[in-house]
């Protein structure tokens, strides 16, 4: 098989066409140069901002970041930790220590997440169950009907409006 060069390092792009490859806007990627996480390779003689292909994998990078929950701020602090390392293993042990933690508060999350779908899908099978009510119950009367479907406690979501009184 003949060797095929990487050409994403080879094609160079502007900053429109870099904002169209990523779906990021120009003035994110602009912001992105500011806060220093991105830095053009070379201008056009015409001043345009050029990139690499280097440059879409570092707004992917950054995009999935942020997808973890990191703000622009700490991407930038991220990288200043990582360059201010000595060598490559404590660099990598910085790197390890702030994924190990991002990692512990995605799965807190999920759990969080995932009690709240629990909670929702309860709620919404009690609300089903309420469609048979009589037309004419007012809501003071919701939730605390005689009706068989009725006969065990409200869900949190639910309750939470059925007690509500207004001042």
């Amino acid at each position: 098989m003949p060797f095929q060069a990487d050409t994403s390092k080879l094609a160079i792009i502007k900053v429109g066409d870099l904002a169209r490859r990523t779906g990021k806007t120009v003035r994110a990627i602009h912001l992105y140069e500011e806060l220093g996480l991105l830095a053009p390779p070379v201008r056009s003689k015409g001043g345009f901002r050029m990139y690499s292909g280097d440059g879409v994998k570092r707004i992917e990078w950054i995009s999935k970041l942020q997808d973890m929950g990191f703000s622009l701020t700490e991407i930038k602090a991220f990288l200043r930790v990582w360059e201010e390392r000595a060598t490559a293993p404590e660099a990598m042990a910085t790197v390890r220590e702030i994924f190990g933690e991002k990692l512990r508060e995605t799965r807190e999350t999920i759990a969080r997440l995932s009690c709240l779908a629990d909670e929702l899908a309860e709620s919404l099978d009690f609300l089903e169950r309420c469609r048979s009510c009589r037309p004419k119950q007012g809501q003071s009367e919701c939730c605390d009907c005689e009706k068989p479907n009725c006969d065990h406690e409200l869900p949190l979501l639910v309750d939470g409006i059925a007690k509500h009184t207004t001042p």
